[in-house]
């Protein structure tokens, strides 16, 4: 391993492993801070980090979204897949709904996939039944191992309809692991585990995802126009059932 990278986190299951690494060197962007109109400009330098997945396939198949490639050694061969066995109309109005791409780029074989640097973080987690199933934020899906499939989960309630975080999701289904971006690091996410005895209220934006086997309503907080208007809140998530919550706290905080 380069001493200028780190390690950040892995798992592997099935011939597939990701990894995570952060460039210990942090690369440094000057800000503009606001000063008075008679007053030049005041610049500042800041560090930020820099990630990057890794991805070893021992046999394995790895599904990344399109444009995720940096370069890839071994013995892999490429190809493009879609994600839903649906036309061309039908898949698009899901791309649009969830904002992912209805296709990936498939890399199967002996070797190692490098995806692009970026200051977004990652999030990897595994499903080890093939029953298992999760529902993501919208244009969270980076990449999965092959015994993954991402379709479109679409709520069925008006509320949903009219929520900001939009009546479809992307949702993984099946056994392997996955990367999920994240605007938050891996340690800011507060994981709540429902056990089909109690409710969890949410604002949608700060869920990055959640079990699908939780039973989900979206609506206001509070019922009737003006106690909505009044509350401050706009629609939210009620979840209930036996399933995990991952939240991102300080999502919204600049």
């Amino acid at each position: 391993m380069a001493e200028y990278m780190k390690l950040d986190s892995e798992l592997s299951l099935d011939n597939v492993t990701m990894r995570v690494h952060r460039f210990v060197e942090k690369r440094m962007f000057t800000r503009a801070l606001p000063t008075a109109a008679d007053q030049p400009p005041q610049y500042i330098a800041e560090g930020k980090d820099v990630y990057q997945v890794e991805v070893s396939l021992k046999g394995g198949e790895v599904l990344l979204e399109p444009g995720a490639l940096q370069f890839h050694h071994g013995q892999i061969e490429s190809s493009v897949i879609s994600h839903e066995g649906k036309g061309f109309f039908s898949r698009a109005i899901a791309s649009a709904g969830t904002g992912e791409s209805a296709h990936a780029t498939k890399f199967s074989g002996s070797g190692t996939v490098w995806c692009e640097p970026s200051r977004q973080h990652f999030v990897l987690g595994m499903m080890e039944s093939e029953n298992d199933a999760m529902l993501l934020d919208d244009r969270a899906f980076y990449a999965c191992s092959a015994g993954i499939k991402l379709s479109t989960h679409r709520h069925s309630t008006v509320s949903g309809v009219l929520s900001g975080n939009g009546l479809m999701q992307p949702k993984l289904t099946g056994r392997g692991v996955f990367a999920v971006e994240c605007p938050v690091p891996e340690y800011e996410i507060k994981i709540i585990e429902l056990d089909g005895s109690d409710e969890l209220v949410v604002d949608g934006d700060f869920m990055l995802m959640y079990s699908a086997s939780l039973q989900v309503s979206i609506g206001p907080l509070v019922s009737g126009l003006r106690n909505a208007m009044r509350s401050g809140e706009g629609f939210v998530y009620r979840l209930s059932g036996k399933g995990s919550v991952f939240l991102m706290p300080t999502a919204k905080v600049g």
